[in-house]
């Protein structure tokens, strides 16, 4: 597998000491990918190209320790993806990271770059690299007269730093091919978040870049998502919201209608579960009608990115005796939230298993049982009128399941019908005549026989 990397930027021969690479001579180098070859095709002042050429064992890669590989004839040896990107960081890892001694200032400086990926799944190519600022220019790859072949000859063209170019490369070449051909543990989200900083937290397709760098592992995907909302200030529910109102958006509709819900059910303590960052519990104790919040989330993370952005440190006593945040998971039953008014599931059944719906029920309707509970969830009928959402792609990554209308009712109708509570269905969001809102609510009330 190959990459070439070209400048124009005058003294071009200027990128050797940018890579810490000679163009005067071709140097090769071990990785736990194979072989890496870097050597110079061209090198004068008017351009300059550096080449990595990686070459890699099949036979060594399937039998190596920790490879999910089965299969001794497969593409891994040819397509840039995870296996070159090892490479990749390992030769250019100081290039990566922008240290040059010597030329200090023109590693901090954007020049123009060409980079040229021959064999690359580009499906995504656009999608992942323009908003980075970079031009694509795809060619496709015909495999044995197949129509339609997933690879194709690449060449991205751009004025960026080269450190910037290369973190892009190192985290979205393994995301276009979706796949990774090593375990993918905790230390791969520190990787992701090392090479994105600066521009992961701002990219549209964040959420898909990281649940395909991390190999579509959902602890992982919502441990980073915490962690880049932490860093780079992104707010969680803007990464769970698919539409982009011009006046209201469809996040601070849902918490204006849950805190308005709130209050005409006269609720005074109250259970946020499924917390998150802490938007709704803002929303609540900004209301002194509400005596007593309490936000539970199973992730220690969202939990403390809750605290430091409803600033729990520099609160008044007052104000601090009225919030608890506690972990715990919604499906194991916890007695210590029994007794409260009202429980607000605001976007979270979707993020689990159907399988484990009852015992979400069983924890909230049995075990906490307060007098009224909201839950909000998408509208999977809405989807089709977001112009930037593909078919048949969830709203988030992490959904397991988005709800039509009538499913929504009959889960709500059951639980209502078993644990003695009556229900009523509401519409948030801009109604469609044919398609509903974009977001369902059901409000959950306990009958005064229970």
């Amino acid at each position: 597998m190959l990459l070439t990397l070209t400048t124009t930027h005058r003294p071009a021969t200027d990128l050797g000491h940018l890579l810490h690479k000679h163009p005067g001579r071709a140097q090769s180098f071990a990785t736990s990918a194979g072989r890496a070859h870097v050597f110079y095709p061209r090198a004068d002042e008017e351009e300059c190209t550096v080449a990595l050429l990686l070459e890699v064992d099949p036979v060594a890669l399937v039998r190596g320790p920790g490879s999910t590989l089965t299969q001794y004839v497969n593409d891994r040896p040819y397509v840039a993806g995870s296996l070159f990107t090892v490479a990749l960081g390992s030769v250019f890892r100081t290039a990566m990271n922008g240290r040059s001694q010597s030329h200090a200032e023109l590693a901090a400086t954007p020049i123009p770059l060409i980079a040229r990926i021959p064999v690359l799944p580009h499906r995504l190519v656009e999608e992942l690299f323009t908003p980075l600022g970079w031009t694509a220019r795809i060619t496709p790859v015909p495999l044995d007269d197949e129509d339609g072949s997933r690879y194709a000859d690449v060449t991205l063209t751009g004025t960026l730093t080269l450190s910037d170019a290369l973190k892009h490369l190192y985290v979205l070449l393994p995301v276009l091919d979706g796949s990774k051909h090593y375990y993918v543990s905790e230390d791969e989200v520190d990787k992701l978040l090392r090479a994105g900083e600066g521009w992961l937290g701002a990219h549209p397709a964040r959420e898909l870049i990281t649940t395909r760098y991390l190999a579509r592992s959902r602890p992982l995907v919502r441990s980073a998502l915490s962690r880049l909302a932490d860093v780079e200030g992104v707010e969680p529910e803007e990464l769970d919201n698919a539409l982009a109102e011009p006046r209201v958006r469809l996040a601070a509709q849902r918490r204006e209608t849950l805190v308005a819900l709130l209050k005409e059910a006269g609720a005074r303590r109250v259970l946020d579960l499924g917390c998150g960052s802490g938007a709704l519990l803002r929303a609540l104790l900004a209301d002194p009608s509400f005596t007593e919040v309490q936000g539970v989330d199973v992730s220690a993370q969202a939990l403390k990115v809750a605290a430091r952005k409803l600033g729990l440190e520099r609160m008044g006593d007052r104000q601090r005796e009225r919030l608890t945040l506690r972990q715990s998971s919604l499906t194991y039953a916890d007695p210590e939230l029994a007794g409260y008014d009202a429980a607000v599931l605001m976007e979270v059944v979707e993020h689990l298993d159907p399988s484990r719906l009852p015992a979400l029920e069983n924890s909230v309707f049995v075990v906490a049982r307060p007098r009224t509970v909201l839950v909000t969830t998408p509208n999977v009928e809405y989807n089709a009128l977001f112009a930037t959402l593909p078919e048949g792609q969830f709203r988030h990554s992490d959904h397991r399941f988005e709800w039509t209308r009538a499913e929504f009712r009959a889960w709500g109708d059951g639980i209502a019908a078993r644990r003695g509570y009556t229900v009523r269905y509401l519409p948030v969001g801009p109604e469609d005549a044919e398609r509903g809102a974009p977001t369902q609510l059901a409000v959950f009330t306990l009958g005064d026989d229970n």
